[in-house]
């Protein structure tokens, strides 16, 4: 069992995620169960998934939530630049580095992963 308390990727992940929150909390109201919703099931699946990923036994199986956790924070990334074309976000800057820095982390974590596995 890995402990993903020690991982990089998922000390941004949480911070995205608490970021997120905070930004949302003033979506529109008719975006509860919309766009809002679907940007928070986003952040919380990046951290969700590294967690998930460190529980399993198996390499193949950990890689395969951090590839889910990469392609939610990519998804994430999309949402942010729609809320922003809405109107729902004044100033998407905050987001926008955390998720970068989240996802190149993260990415950096699963291709060493492949990398020493190939050795």
């Amino acid at each position: 069992m890995r402990d993903h308390t020690k991982l990089r990727a998922f000390e941004l992940a949480d911070a995205l995620a608490m970021l997120l929150y905070q930004h949302t909390a003033g979506f529109p109201r008719e975006e509860i169960f919309g766009l809002t919703s679907q940007m928070r099931r986003a952040a919380v699946s990046v951290a969700s998934n590294i967690v998930e990923g460190c529980a399993r036994n198996s390499l193949a199986d950990y890689l395969r939530f951090l590839d889910m956790a990469y392609g939610s924070v990519r998804e994430l990334e999309y949402q942010i630049t729609l809320a922003h074309r809405l109107g729902y976000l004044q100033d998407p800057d905050q987001l926008n580095q955390k998720v970068v820095e989240t996802a190149k982390v993260l990415n950096g974590l699963i291709r060493s992963l492949r990398q020493a596995n190939q050795d």
